[in-house]
């Protein structure tokens, strides 16, 4: 309501939505393209891409949009397949990592202190190496490649998530409710699962995108 008042004070047009809504619209608009980008890559196929001598430094055209490169390849398929592999590199990694500091951080925050003290140990041993360092490292041991790209940024991105969530755990770990159902004789494991692991799905979801 202020920004609609705001907004007819200084004569603006009132768009109708709101921040929410706005935000959104927007997220919508960006994984609805995301998405066809995916979709176009796995649909197009090789042969704008192979090598043609012939159709070399075309400038932009309706056959070719973004124009050839020095091999006569289309600029504009390279460029949509070159967006499909990175998106499914990095939701793939983004999602080996995340699981890896959702376990992790469960465990720190729920199995007692002995398990805190070595999760926490290795959080502050990996954020204390150089994180590129080790990401190239790991990904030339396993040659390289999609796989060794994704193993590296797996095994590099989750110690500050694996912090967030064991930050959550012990704070709901000392809520009535937990207590409650730690006093009925449920397990640690029930109670990570039924009390905990709900509570920490927004931060997991937005480590996930980070």
């Amino acid at each position: 309501m202020n920004e609609m008042a705001l907004e007819q004070q200084v004569g603006l047009p009132s768009s109708g939505l709101n921040r929410r809504q706005r935000t959104l619209m927007v997220t919508a608009l960006s994984a609805a393209l995301l998405l066809g980008v995916v979709v176009a890559g796995l649909l197009l196929g090789n042969e704008a891409i192979r090598t043609h001598f012939d159709l070399r430094y075309l400038a932009p055209s309706l056959s070719h949009p973004f124009g050839t490169d020095w091999l006569g390849r289309d600029m504009l398929v390279r460029t949509v397949k070159g967006l499909t592999l990175s998106i499914g590199v990095g939701v793939l990694a983004a999602t080996a990592s995340a699981l890896i500091a959702l376990v992790l951080g469960l465990a720190a925050g729920t199995l007692g202190r002995a398990v805190d003290a070595a999760i926490t140990w290795m959080v502050d041993l990996f954020l204390g190496m150089p994180h590129l360092v080790v990401l190239i490292l790991i990904a030339f041991t396993l040659g390289g490649g999609i796989k060794g790209v994704v193993v590296g940024v797996a095994l590099t991105h989750w110690p500050s998530l694996t912090r967030v969530i064991r930050a959550e755990c012990l704070q709901l770990r000392a809520a009535d409710f937990v207590q409650v159902s730690r006093h009925l004789g449920r397990s640690r494991w029930w109670v990570a699962k039924r009390h905990i692991l709900p509570h920490v799905m927004p931060q997991l979801f937005v480590g996930l995108i980070l």
